[in-house]
């Protein structure tokens, strides 16, 4: 027994003085943040009066590419590379992320973080075809954020292009921000959408559809789904959700006839109309903490979660469960393809399940710890590990087909990005004060 405890009074006022800490909100994770309100569109933005979007097919202009689900149109990519083998160009990348590039025209770009005393987030561009930077724009100047996990960055979003803007989400100063910039890095307009208390950071990326910009921030004081118009960065409208901390992008997806917003997490998967917020349905499953975002097919929707539950489920369009099971992908998005649903598991193995039973085709285990998302490029997937190992397998439901073992760098957590040919990858060399970024083209010069 301390000291403290074998004396009655000063344990009673030390229980006293941590009550009234946490009362007053003084803790480690400061103050309480106040609530974000609720904002009820009125009526859809008319997508006529603001411009199309008008990335090529060819870009990898957001999250998980051009269709949000990992998958590649275009030819194929080198199945195998190094520091010496299929290497276009590398760049250095200033400070620390884990946002993923992305690819518009003849730019590939990202979000990264300078830490340090001089704290700072950045937007950074690079010539696809040189790998030349060719701007950089810092967004925020101190107001890095305290609770951040050791595997998590203060720039783990991924940018979204609208062929004409790019937005940019960080949390800074316990809020979630977004700012548009144009193509040469010129700043359009920036928005404090609304309070974020932190747990382990943030990481959800915005994804964009018809005249809107949509932004996840899910926290344990109370989260929120906004829609924000892409010209002028107004608030269209903004829904709260659950009290509880989770790190999944929303994704909009055609289901049972119509377009839905769809998000896991919060013990929920959740359907949304992406125009006004206004809740289609919600079915209790997946986990209160998911990263991963959904994929669809056979007009189901699946999600997978994994803290401290562990599920996969499908959904269907009007929210009832086509099959659930025990298995889990938390950080890693499920990718779909040929009617199938490929499974990734942060602890390295990858499962085949059949999309319209959930019944289990195979399971290999390819060793390692993931935290990335794969990719499907003209048959074959492509997932990193957490030690920059990335894994080629063909997408056969009916056995693992191991094509290639790549290592690149010390460390892997961004997703790749895949156009017209060629591979990006954000890798990390050496560790503590020696510790470098460098984006990688894989395949052939252009």
């Amino acid at each position: 027994m301390t000291r403290l405890h074998s004396n009655p009074r000063l344990y009673w006022l030390g229980s006293l003085l941590g009550l009234t800490l946490l009362a007053l909100g003084c803790g480690r994770r400061g103050p309480p943040i106040p609530p974000t309100p609720e904002v009820q569109a009125n009526e859809a933005p008319a997508s006529d009066a603001i411009p199309a979007i008008t990335v090529s097919e060819d870009d990898w202009p957001g999250w998980r590419g051009p269709n949000v689900d990992g998958i590649a149109t275009g030819p194929e990519v080198p199945s195998e590379w190094s520091e010496q083998k299929n290497v276009a160009w590398t760049a250095p990348i200033p400070g620390r992320g884990h946002s993923s590039p992305i690819v518009v025209g003849d730019l590939v770009l990202l979000q990264s973080a300078i830490e340090g005393p001089q704290f700072s987030q950045l937007v950074v561009a690079f010539d696809r075809t040189t790998g030349k930077e060719v701007w950089r724009k810092t967004l925020f100047e101190g107001g890095a954020e305290a609770e951040v996990h050791k595997e998590n960055t203060q720039a783990s979003s991924t940018l979204a292009c609208d062929g004409e803007r790019l937005f940019a989400t960080f949390l800074n100063n316990r809020r979630i921000w977004v700012v548009a910039l144009d193509l040469k890095g010129e700043e359009l307009w920036r928005r404090d959408v609304g309070g974020f208390s932190s747990k382990f950071g943030y990481s959800a990326s915005p994804t964009l559809y018809g005249p809107l910009v949509l932004v996840a921030a899910d926290h344990q004081q109370g989260g929120w789904l906004a829609g924000l118009r892409r010209d002028t960065g107004a608030v269209v409208w903004l829904k709260s959700r659950p009290a509880k901390s989770s790190y999944a992008s929303p994704r909009v997806i055609s289901l049972d006839g119509k377009d839905q917003l769809v998000l896991c997490g919060c013990n929920l998967v959740a359907s949304l109309d992406p125009l006004t917020g206004e809740k289609n349905w919600e079915t209790p499953g997946s986990a209160e903490a998911g990263v991963g975002t959904l994929v669809t097919a056979g007009g189901i929707v699946f999600a997978s979660a994994g803290y401290p539950e562990r599920e996969t489920l499908g959904v269907k369009g009007d929210g009832s469960v086509a099959w659930r099971n025990k298995t889990r992908a938390y950080c890693p998005s499920l990718l779909a393809a040929e009617g199938h649903l490929y499974q990734l598991d942060d602890e390295g193995i990858v499962r085949c399940f059949e999309v319209e039973t959930g019944k289990e085709r195979w399971t290999q285990r390819v060793g390692g710890r993931f935290r990335a998302s794969p990719v499907l490029v003209a048959g074959q997937i492509l997932i990193t590990d957490m030690s920059g190992k990335s894994t080629v397998f063909r997408a056969n439901p009916e056995k693992y087909e191991l094509v290639a073992e790549n290592q690149l760098g010390t460390e892997g957590f961004a997703s790749p990005a895949v156009s017209r040919g060629q591979l990006f990858l954000r890798t990390v060399q050496g560790e503590g004060s020696e510790r470098t970024e460098t984006l990688y083209c894989i395949g052939k010069k252009e």
